[in-house]
């Protein structure tokens, strides 16, 4: 097979228009050859950023200055959790401002607003952290809503605030409710979507809602470690195990921790994802651990 003939210029590190390489002396054949692939029409992109990441460099190379990406699209490339069916879904979501024609393209998704809400990041122009929240309103649950939210107001290369996510919801369009529901429900704190969804199925079931990262600490005030969430007054804490629990300095680190826990009267209740599925036997648990420090503390007052 011929060897593959350098690309001029700055074509040969990420996307490039056709036009462009054309204009350059790039043939018809050469942009054919396999070290290149074509995600969007009229777009060639190097070899070695497949799927998501290609059709998003892709569509970048075509966009206007008034377009950007929005929606899922948007909270994905700022690294929010989104469930496994949106992540999976190929539809890019694009946003043009004003009354400028909408973007054309398979697996595009186009939509039209009023004003300009965007701003530059790695690249690529997004819809602000509230703003794609606020419009992931019209395509996620209040659940994964919240999580998206949990995730942009804890981190604060974002600088938003739940008071920015409020501000950015629409008035009366058909996903404000949801919207507000989730805003009402958003907490600064949670550092996954996983202790997002059990810190909302903990305070469906019945519990007190825990208060988020909480420093435990021994009667001389050294630190035992932190727990994802806690009823300190009840000295309970209730962890997320992840799967980075599993690594051996991570368990090893978790049990010298958890007991510093049990030395100084702290019950920890740990779940996994799979409690997610069936979390009846976890809450179990944690209802027990209420009823002895409940029974406990009417002993003492008695």
């Amino acid at each position: 097979m011929p060897r593959l003939r350098p690309l001029p210029g700055d074509l040969g590190r990420g996307a490039f228009r056709v036009s462009d390489a054309a204009a350059l002396g790039v043939n018809a054949e050469r942009l054919r050859r396999s070290d290149l692939s074509a995600p969007v029409h009229g777009v060639r992109v190097v070899m070695g950023n497949e799927g998501f990441a290609s059709f998003i460099e892709a569509l970048a190379v075509v966009m206007r200055p008034d377009q950007f990406f929005s929606h899922t699209t948007a909270a994905r490339l700022w690294g929010a959790p989104l469930p496994r069916a949106v992540q999976d879904d190929p539809t890019v979501h694009v946003s043009t401002t004003a009354d400028r024609a909408r973007m054309r393209r398979p697996n595009v998704r186009a939509h039209r607003l009023s004003a300009a809400q965007a701003v530059e990041h790695s690249g690529l122009s997004l819809a602000t952290p509230a703003t794609a929240w606020a419009q992931c309103a019209s395509l996620l649950g209040v659940r994964a809503l919240v999580a998206v939210g949990d995730h942009f107001v804890g981190r604060s290369e974002f600088a938003t605030t739940i008071d920015a996510l409020g501000a950015a919801i629409v008035p009366g369009s058909r996903s404000s409710v949801v919207a507000r529901t989730a805003a009402d429900l958003v907490r600064v704190g949670s550092e996954s979507a996983m202790e997002s969804w059990f810190r909302l199925a903990l305070v469906d079931a019945g519990f007190p809602e825990p208060e988020l990262n909480v420093d435990v600490r021994d009667p001389d005030g050294r630190l035992l470690g932190r727990v994802d969430m806690a009823w300190p007054e009840l000295k309970i804490a209730f962890e997320y195990d992840g799967d980075h629990h599993r690594e051996r300095d991570v368990f090893q680190h978790d049990q010298r921790r958890d007991n510093g826990f049990v030395v100084n009267d702290w019950i920890a209740v740990h779940a996994t994802a799979s409690d997610a599925h069936r979390p009846a036997a976890v809450f179990e648990r944690l209802r027990q651990a209420f009823e002895q420090r409940l029974g406990s503390t009417r002993r003492l007052a008695a």
